[in-house]
């Protein structure tokens, strides 16, 4: 695998599309994972404005860790990012005083963290034409199907979109993402338990 001809390639890609979508660059939500890392990163070395958006809602504390110190990072080599920081966990309570409690399943309200998250990156990304750029790998959204209709998945481009997951790690590493993130445990942050995304998908990405 030519590593660093991937970077190359999708990194023409994404500078080539946004110019021809006619709007100024970039608009991530970072978690602390690996994939919004990854995707960030490939956005940020296209010069083009990237905005990366922390949004905790009752996040836990290592996830936090990871995407701030990610984002502080990007900063420091990329003149072009702009880290956001923004506490959605007050929004998400509202809505958890608004919606019936009958209808409070553990699947639904994982699925309403995500959209409302998509809701605030088109916010941020319509006031300041920018592309919502997605996260998702060919494994876990293009393949399997693990992603939230219009949460996760309403994006506007999704440039890691052919990589399997052996491929996001090896970009990664090319890419000089921190350790931390490398050997974190992939998690979709939308549980309070934390579980894992090959413990809900039922299987190893190996497999």
């Amino acid at each position: 695998m030519h590593v660093e001809k991937i970077i190359h390639h999708i990194v023409g890609w994404l500078d080539s599309y946004v110019e021809k979508s006619g709007l100024t660059g970039f608009c991530v939500g970072v978690s602390g994972g690996i994939d919004s890392a990854v995707t960030s990163t490939l956005c940020a070395r296209t010069n083009r404005p990237t905005m990366v958006l922390n949004m905790p809602i009752f996040q836990a504390s290592d996830q936090l860790s990871r995407a701030s110190a990610h984002n502080a990072w990007l900063q420091s080599f990329y003149k072009n990012v702009t880290p956001v920081d923004l506490d959605l966990t007050p929004a998400f309570s509202s809505i958890q005083t608004i919606f019936p409690s009958d209808i409070q399943d553990g699947l639904t309200m994982a699925n309403t963290r995500a959209r409302l998250r998509m809701l605030t990156l088109y916010a941020f990304a319509s006031h300041h034409r920018l592309l919502v750029t997605g996260t998702g790998n060919k494994v876990e959204d293009f393949g399997v199907g693990f992603f939230t209709k219009y949460g996760d998945g309403g994006v506007d481009i999704s440039p890691i979109a052919d990589l399997f997951k052996s491929e996001v790690y090896a970009l990664a590493r090319g890419l000089g993402i921190s350790e931390d993130i490398i050997t974190a445990p992939p998690t979709d942050g939308l549980w309070e338990d934390n579980r894992t995304d090959e413990g809900q998908i039922g299987a190893s990405y190996e497999e």
